[in-house]
């Protein structure tokens, strides 16, 4: 290539990759007045895309009436109080509902019941809300999500809650029991049902692993309700084909190695509840049911997914949604899929790019129904937690006609802010060089973490190309005591544990070959 046509391709490349970043701008929701939001909800107005609305702890909500462009920021009040765990959808009519718990100032007490208030101006006026599940002298009505019906189903605009009851909430007496509660609203959230028990196991009420929770209600084509949460058990499904007047029996979806809470360095506390979703587009997949969490083991924290073909009867085996090759951790999921392509999205947090705390953001997407995932970064920088700050349980996405809408929360300085970007589908897929993963260009031998280390430690490597890989580790005079790497890796970052075992403290060295590629570090054991 001479020296004009190379001059030619690094200008276009420059070109289209400052065209793509352009394209998945990150743009800052809350101001400064907002305490540390987190918990974010966001919903899009499918008669105009150009309404959104999010919500954030413990009483702020959000709307734009540009997409997304620029946002105003107020406060939510009901005389039933507002209290955290935010959840806002639209329906077909372009209603705007809020669901979140109570916090009355009289006539009950902390979270007493489910409360869901309505706009029909898109987020400007709200009324003071229905109260849900009130049930006296001590039960607390906790972690409500909403679904709601936009097919041309017999039940359209129907909307659908569920929730935990917790018969007293944090208590450790065995004979105090937690379950999934449901209700339902067929007058545009001005009444709701009476409540009844849908989980046929209960859990305990230490809003623990053994805890029933996490539910999240979504519509099938037909108007079909679906349901899936977490507990002792794992994570169950149950549907009702009548419009939410009855459900049939539980089915076991997965196991939970880690159960439904589990710990994430630098992050208050995390879960990895379930998060369900429908095809109620005309793609092929219509009528498909899909199921997302997280859960945790030796290789780290990851992103799953699995999904039905026959309503719910039988599940696919977990699919790991992540696509890197480390051990790093990926959390603090959730799924959507846009009512009129089919594409599913799923956003989370990710530190594969970083052997800290760092944390970016991703999205992985499929377009063949959940049989395979691509993965695009969509953060503009990583940031750095504390676990001093509560960060809330949950990010959120939607998607409508061929846009997707991630939000999220991020941490600088200890302050937490709310993040918002909106994407065309087309750019994502022509972005999967720049923003997939951490963009690989070259052979690297990265410093192992932790160093020193006792009695392990991880080393990274990365490969721009599949190629055959031999990692050996050294003792100072030269010796080779193991062998750790011997076999051919794909393109893209790996990673290995490095166990001591019986070995002294000492400066050791390890030796990476690929290709003409070779390198070498130190690292230091201490014992």
């Amino acid at each position: 290539m001479n020296a004009r046509n190379r001059f030619l391709v690094i200008c276009f490349l420059l070109y289209i990759s400052q065209d793509v970043y352009a394209q998945l701008k990150n743009i800052k929701v809350n101001n400064v007045t907002a305490n540390q939001p987190n918990e974010v909800s966001i919903c899009v107005n499918p008669k105009n895309p150009n309404y959104i609305a999010i919500g954030s702890n413990l009483n702020l909500y959000y709307y734009s009436t540009n997409g997304g462009n620029s946002w105003t920021q107020k406060t939510m009040a009901s005389s039933l109080g507002v209290w955290g765990d935010p959840c806002l959808v639209y329906d077909a009519n372009g209603n705007l509902f809020y669901g979140h718990l109570s916090n009355p100032a009289v006539g009950g007490y902390w979270i007493d019941r489910i409360v869901v208030q309505k706009s029909t101006d898109n987020g400007v006026t709200w009324d003071s809300g229905a109260g849900v599940g009130f049930s006296p002298p001590r039960k607390n009505q906790d972690k409500e999500w909403i679904g709601v019906d936009i097919t041309n189903s017999q039940y359209r605009n129907n909307l659908y809650m569920a929730w935990t009851e917790f018969d007293k909430y944090g208590s450790p007496d065995p004979n105090d029991h937690s379950r999934i509660m449901f209700s339902k609203s067929t007058d545009s959230g001005t009444s709701w049902s009476t409540p009844f028990k849908v989980s046929e196991i209960e859990g305990d009420c230490l809003d623990d692993d053994n805890t029933v929770e996490g539910v999240v209600p979504c519509v099938g084509p037909k108007g079909e309700v679906y349901l899936s949460w977490s507990g002792p058990k794992g994570i169950k499904f149950d549907k009702s084909m009548n419009g939410g007047i009855t459900f049939g029996k539980d089915v076991h979806v997965a196991n939970l190695n880690a159960g439904w809470a589990f710990d994430i360095p630098g992050i208050y506390r995390c879960n990895g509840f379930p998060v369900t979703a429908c095809d109620i587009s005309n793609s092929p997949y219509r009528g498909n049911i899909y199921i997302n969490w997280s859960d945790q083991d030796n290789n780290g924290t990851d992103i799953y997914f699995s999904k039905s073909i026959d309503g719910g009867l039988t599940w696919s085996s977990p699919k790991r949604v992540n696509d890197d090759n480390t051990t790093r951790h990926q959390f603090f999921n959730w799924m959507t899929v846009d009512p009129v392509t089919g594409m599913i999205y799923i956003i989370f947090y990710d530190r594969r790019n970083s052997v800290g705390l760092e944390t970016d953001v991703y999205i992985a997407r499929s377009s063949d129904g959940g049989d395979s995932f691509q993965n695009f970064k969509i953060s503009d920088s990583p940031f750095t937690p504390s676990a001093t700050v509560f960060f809330g349980d949950y990010t959120n996405i939607a998607a409508f006609n061929g846009k997707v809408y991630p939000v999220w929360m991020r941490m600088d300085g200890g302050t937490m802010s709310i993040w918002f970007s909106v994407i065309n589908d087309i750019d994502l897929i022509t972005s999967v060089n720049y923003h997939g993963e951490l963009l690989i260009n070259e052979f690297k031998l990265i410093q192992n973490y932790p160093n020193p280390f006792n009695p392990s430690t991880i080393i990274s490597y990365q490969l721009p190309v599949s190629s055959f890989v031999r990692i050996k580790v050294y003792d100072i005079i030269g010796n080779e005591v193991t062998l750790l790497v011997n076999d051919f890796k794909p393109r893209g970052i790996h990673e290995i544990e490095f166990k001591s075992w019986n070995l002294s403290s000492g400066i050791y060295l390890y030796r990476m070959e690929a290709g003409n590629y070779f390198q070498s570090k130190k690292m230091i054991l201490l014992r």
